[in-house]
């Protein structure tokens, strides 16, 4: 539950704006890039020349996300609410199956 609200009502609200096949596989690739350029920035802190990687993943994933809303012609629901960036975190969970639960996206 996020706000008082179940992540299931989260889940089909962003659902909403990523219909499209290539806007959600934008997101299936792009969401882990940046989960895993965040965890490269904080292995920076001890070894500098990952500074780099973390950048180029951070970077691509944000492009690979706003070329599929492009494709699906809406805007990112963290626009809107930025709660939305942990739901989408969710979304991507649930649609690869690591979650499993009443909240998994149709879409």
């Amino acid at each position: 539950m996020l706000a008082g609200r179940p992540w299931s009502d989260w889940i089909q609200r962003y659902g909403q704006s990523h219909q499209h096949p290539i806007n959600q596989a934008c997101h299936l690739i792009g969401i882990p890039l940046i989960g895993v350029s965040l965890g490269l920035a904080a292995l920076g802190l001890a070894w500098p020349v990952l500074w780099w990687a973390a950048l180029g993943l951070f970077v691509l994933g944000w492009v690979l996300q706003f070329a599929g809303h492009a494709v699906e012609g809406k805007p990112p629901e963290f626009f809107s609410d930025p709660r939305f960036l942990l739901v989408g975190v969710r979304w991507w969970l649930t649609k690869v199956g690591a979650q499993n639960n009443s909240a998994r996206p149709s879409a």
